[in-house]
């Protein structure tokens, strides 16, 4: 298969290298290596011409088009011709040896899959345990492996807001288990939500929709927008076997505030395009999460080291579920789901 890779990048010119170093050394190495920059500099385009990747392609893109939802599109416009699958990579990834490889081996195996995203693998411990095991109230068990799942979920289960969907389906109220909580088993599991940061899809797709521009801008949720709408058209994998690490670089991202806002707005917004028409037990689930959960946020004012992220952010949350009384995001017409 031929097949591209798009790496969009911003403020972060040290760990772009860390992954082309990784990319680089790949069983199945990409056709084409687009970087999209939206930096503001050029300490990025300066690092790279002291380099050598094969296959490389740099752009360094101006106002019009910074931002990563736009930066993704405009990527997708500059790709071959010949590319069957596109790929994304976050700048702050690294991926193993075999990463590409496992990704293609689904499209092989599956025909019908218009996505596959990878695994990562350094943000959660899990341990192999008996199909019998009975876990306790903090701990996460799914396909005979067992992880903590966090005192937000244990929380959320004592007041009947507990997600009823696997890891990767959004419930009809939202709020559901991430592919995070999918375990490294090496298998590979049907979902409806990719991670946009380490997702691959057919290009077939991007002849029927492109990244919502609803997003420009930081973006987030994006990912869970592209990858709803898609799944209307087709089927949606993870491959667990498919490993790659994310090592958070906080550089380029917004104040919390503003973070605290859009996991709000953002968040309604999804879930709509999930679920256009919630019924009025969806609604107040939904509600009664996105509260919950900012309350656990400006709790974390009293257990973490950075208070005043937790005050900034939380504040942002709840400004952000006030706000949706007074004026509701909605997709353009053309971005709605297929």
């Amino acid at each position: 298969m031929y097949f591209s890779l798009i790496i969009c990048t911003y403020q972060r010119p040290h760990s772009l290298i860390n992954l082309l170093e990784s990319v680089s050394i790949q069983t199945m190495h990409p056709n084409e290596v687009l970087i999209i920059d939206g930096s503001e500099d050029d300490r990025t385009k300066n690092i790279l011409n002291e380099q050598s990747y094969a296959n490389l392609k740099y752009y360094q893109v101006k106002e019009k088009d910074r931002g990563l939802t736009r930066q993704r599109n405009f990527g997708i416009s500059k790709t071959s011709i010949k590319s069957e699958i596109i790929f994304f990579l976050d700048d702050d990834t690294v991926v193993s040896t075999h990463y590409f490889e496992e990704i293609l081996k689904v499209y092989r195996q599956v025909p019908e899959a218009l996505g596959v995203s990878g695994y990562i693998s350094n943000e959660t411990r899990w341990r192999k345990v008996e199909e019998s095991y009975t876990p306790c109230e903090k701990e996460y068990f799914f396909d005979g492996w067992v992880r903590e799942e966090g005192a937000r979920f244990s929380l959320r289960r004592k007041f009947g807001l507990a997600p009823d969907e696997k890891p990767g389906i959004m419930p009809d109220f939202s709020h559901g288990y991430s592919i995070g909580f999918l375990p490294p088993s090496d298998k590979i599991y049907e979902v409806e939500l990719l991670m946009g940061g380490i997702a691959s899809y057919k290009r077939i797709v991007f002849d029927k929709i492109r990244f919502s521009k609803y997003f420009e801008g930081y973006g987030l949720y994006e990912d869970a927008d592209f990858s709803l709408r898609t799944s209307r058209m087709g089927k949606l994998y993870v491959n667990t076997a498919a490993r790659i690490e994310h090592h958070h670089d906080v550089a380029g991202r917004p104040n919390k505030f503003k973070y605290g806002k859009m996991v709000v707005r953002n968040g309604w917004y999804v879930w709509r395009v999930k679920n256009p028409n919630p019924s009025l037990k969806a609604r107040i689930k939904w509600n009664s999460t996105s509260f919950l959960l900012s309350l656990i946020r400006l709790g974390n004012i009293f257990n973490t080291k950075n208070r005043m992220e937790a005050l900034t952010e939380s504040f942002g949350r709840f400004i952000g579920w006030w706000s949706l009384m007074i004026k509701k995001p909605f997709a353009r017409k053309n971005e709605k789901m297929q």
